[in-house]
């Protein structure tokens, strides 16, 4: 027998925090930063400059 599955229902968001926690990421000699929404930022020789790019998307409206 099949069984369907519905779909999850994220979890909320506490009070104070963004709905977008994006983290870097390394791969060889390039960082990027990726959020669980989808959006990652380029890659990045310079692991400050992908932590910028995670915190800019962090903070956009």
């Amino acid at each position: 027998m099949y069984d369907q599955h519905t779909a999850e229902v994220p979890p909320a968001v506490p009070p104070g925090r963004s709905s977008h926690e994006p983290t870097t990421t390394e791969r060889g000699s390039f960082c990027t930063a990726r959020c669980g929404c989808g959006w990652s930022g380029p890659a990045r020789r310079s692991r400050d400059r992908a932590r910028t790019d995670a915190e800019a998307h962090r903070t956009a409206p």
